[in-house]
């Protein structure tokens, strides 16, 4: 027994445990306790200490408490795997950050130099802890805290008890003796009657950790819509810890099993993949994202600016300036398309009217196309008044977009200027309408349209993986990210 004045002036007694290296000497001690049967709190039935995820009771040194009030979450892991994965693990268990703030030693210096002697070798390593702190509001994101550890006088760092955690106006804990008793041994899920808010952040978490142990993460492997929220939300988290470098892949991994069904996903919500496929490091899914978005663009606007790395906002613009500069160098080249005479002229109203009113009739065609429709002038006598009395401003008209008319050009054959409508254009002129004027008028229209056809191929390419063979999309998918071109890898 050692005695030593407490805080008070008055004495207290510490049993000193020998070390094994000591223990081993008695054998009358060590053999009591070697053949000592296991008892138990709980009907009798022997508990073994656990020692794999997510408690390793003899090897971890970082406790991670996740608790809300209705159910407590517990993961005993290891500093090495953690700080490999995680930036956060790796500045928080630092000596930097351990001596930040210090000026000086502290008060205690002899219990601080006692508690780094090992004791028959043997030296207790140190321990970490943190507690998932869950924030004011709803807008406040929960964030693990570390709560900073006490060096004890024979070694080691003990950790203060934590504080209650917010309830967070949901029920009372349930008893916090229970969850001592049953922590050493079991990671803990209570019971709940009713799903819990905070449901999705115990996952979250949890597929965090098991994406550290290279364990699969629990994420939907029916249904794609759910699969994306969970890795969404997963993602996230890992931007936080800053472990998107572990967390991605897997993320990736998962989404892309499901192959088709994740395309056409893409394809109805580009701008949310987009920003996911960054998040992930995914250069499948964000380059397919990335095709839709400059096809479309800038109809994403609202969606990506402010929400979205600046660098992804100045490749999205830096390819659709490529895009718009190709397109107008076609349509240069689309209006200057005309037709030859026998004798290899241009065709003009003198030398053959009625093959100069189908390269006239291809140039309207096409000016109509791809010109913007004008701002109306007149405004409606019903629009609804403000509340000041002033009339509200007008919804910005539709993007205006080309895609679909270079589209119609690369597809040729029937899909526009077709028969009927050569028909009404020749009975303009009812002197030159008959059968066979309205037979050599489509021939020379369709000849016109093979060149068109020619001219947009640049255009056509797809670099989707969507498969396009049931229908195509009314905007350009000729965009590439070519692979130095990721904003990850600068």
């Amino acid at each position: 027994m050692v005695s030593y004045p407490d805080s008070q002036g008055a004495e207290r007694s510490l049993a000193i445990r020998r070390p094994p290296s000591v223990q081993s000497h008695s054998s009358r001690a060590t053999t009591v306790r070697r053949h000592r049967p296991h008892r138990s709190h709980f009907g009798g039935t022997t508990l073994q200490p656990q020692n794999e995820f997510p408690v390793f009771t003899h090897t971890g040194d970082i406790e991670i408490i996740i608790a809300n009030g209705r159910k407590e979450q517990r993961y005993l892991l290891h500093k090495l795997i953690l700080t490999q994965c995680s930036g956060f693990f790796e500045a928080g268990t630092s000596d930097e950050w351990a001596n930040a703030g210090e000026t000086s030693r502290p008060q205690n210096q002899n219990a601080t130099a006692l508690a780094r002697i090992p004791h028959g070798g043997l030296e207790e390593k140190k321990r970490w802890k943190y507690e998932l702190d869950w924030g004011q509001g709803e807008e406040e994101l929960p964030m693990l805290i570390q709560k900073k550890a006490q060096p004890t006088l024979f070694g080691g760092d003990t950790i203060p008890q934590p504080q209650p955690p917010p309830t967070r106006n949901k029920p009372p804990a349930p008893q916090s003796g229970f969850f001592r008793s049953m922590a050493n041994f079991s990671s803990l899920h209570v019971p709940a009657t009713q799903s819990d808010p905070d449901d999705d952040t115990f996952r979250d978490y949890d597929n965090m950790f098991r994406v550290f142990y290279n364990y699969p993460p629990t994420l939907d492997p029916i249904n794609i819509a759910n699969a994306y929220v969970e890795c969404k939300s997963l993602l996230q988290v890992a931007d936080m810890y800053d472990a998107l470098g572990v967390i991605g892949p897997r993320v990736d991994h998962h989404l892309l099993r499901f192959q088709g069904r994740l395309w056409k996903q893409i394809a109805k919500y580009p701008p949310s993949y987009l920003k996911l496929g960054y998040l992930a490091r995914s250069k499948a899914i964000f380059s397919e994202a990335m095709v839709h978005v400059v096809g479309q663009w800038p109809l994403g606007i609202n969606q990506l600016r402010g929400s979205i790395a600046e660098p992804v906002l100045e490749l999205i613009e830096d390819k659709f300036d490529e895009l718009d500069e190709i397109k107008a160098k076609i349509e240069v080249k689309l209006f200057r398309l005309t037709l030859t005479t026998s004798r290899g002229e241009r065709v003009t109203p003198s030398n053959n009217w009625l093959e100069w009113m189908a390269v006239s009739l291809f140039r309207q065609w096409l000016a109509e196309n791809t010109t913007p429709p004008p701002a109306p002038i007149l405004k409606s006598p019903r629009t609804p008044s403000s509340r000041n009395g002033e009339p509200p401003p007008l919804p910005p008209p539709p993007t205006f977009n080309t895609g679909r008319v270079f589209r119609l050009l690369g597809t040729g054959g029937s899909s526009y200027l077709g028969h009927d409508e050569c028909k009404r254009f020749l009975r303009l002129s009812p002197e030159h309408y008959n059968r066979d004027n309205l037979k050599r008028f489509e021939r020379r229209i369709d000849e016109i349209k093979n060149k068109a056809k020619d001219a947009v191929k640049p255009l056509m390419r797809n670099f989707l993986e969507l498969d396009l063979s049931q229908g195509g999309l009314p905007y350009l998918t000729c965009t590439r990210v070519e692979p130095h071109e990721f904003p990850w890898d600068e």
